[in-house]
């Protein structure tokens, strides 16, 4: 018998989790569906999303919120220690990365580096495809060749770019080539788009420390190393969308690996 429910509930959540994005909504409307579907009160599916986010979220959040990651790279080390021995004079600097879903990394660069610890600013879009001002529907239907991407912005004396990297790549799982979680396709890749030379050669680093040291499993880092492209913000619904939709979709492979 608790065998067929926890069976239940993992086919609940994964219902959820798959409606909650392709109706771009938070899982409590999916669920009050389901509730409905079984016969039972809808009033009920309040409490049910938040023992679901609990059981299957929260440690997940848990790992990012209790403590600040600190670099664990050569190259990120390195970096950090320039940075507070001979502070930059640029006061600005821009990452873009997409590591799946861009609601998660998103969220999490937030608790990472906000609040005075260096980021200046996060903004979720679309780049490194072919079409031009792509909608959310769009990209998520793989036609358009853009990855779901975030654009932040960084006072290089608080925070540099070499950890910028690192903490992306820890937060998601680099080795996968086909996307994210349950999110599969190109839409959901994991990418590094570079500014200059400067940014390439060191995500260049980052992905060979992580290698030798075999953060993945012994697996090859997908994570492409490309230029940056065009960039194109996404609908205004999607800014900030986890710290607005607290029992929103977040991707499970969004996580500190270490």
């Amino acid at each position: 018998l608790i065998s067929s429910r926890v069976g239940l509930i993992h086919m609940i959540v994964a219902l959820t989790r798959q409606l909650s994005r392709s109706l771009h909504r938070p899982p409590a409307a999916p669920i009050r569906t389901i509730f409905t579907m079984m016969g039972q009160s809808a009033s009920h599916h309040h409490a049910f999303v938040k023992i679901l986010f609990l059981i299957f979220l929260f440690p997940t959040f848990h790992v990012i919120m209790a403590v600040q990651l600190e670099p664990t790279t050569a190259t990120a080390i390195a970096a950090m220690e320039k940075r507070k021995s001979s502070p930059p004079a640029s006061k600005e600097e821009v990452a873009t990365v997409a590591t799946g879903c861009f609601w998660g990394p998103d969220y999490l660069v937030r608790r990472q580096f906000g609040d005075g610890r260096g980021l200046i600013s996060s903004r979720v879009g679309y780049t490194g495809g072919k079409s031009a001002s792509p909608t959310y529907r769009q990209v998520c239907s793989g036609a358009t060749g853009h990855a779901e991407a975030v654009n932040v912005k960084f006072d290089p004396s608080k925070v540099s770019y070499a950890e910028m990297v690192e903490f992306f790549m820890r937060t998601h799982d680099a080795a996968d080539a086909g996307g994210q979680g349950n999110d599969r396709g190109t839409q959901y890749r994991s990418a590094i788009f570079t500014h200059n030379d400067e940014q390439k050669h060191t995500a260049d680093a980052i992905v060979k420390d992580l290698e030798e040291a075999k953060r993945y499993g012994g697996k090859k880092v997908a994570t492409q190393i490309v230029p940056a492209s065009e960039w194109y913000e996404a609908e205004a619904n999607h800014q900030d969308y986890l710290d607005l939709n607290p029992d929103g979709y977040h991707c499970p492979a969004h996580r500190a690996y270490w």
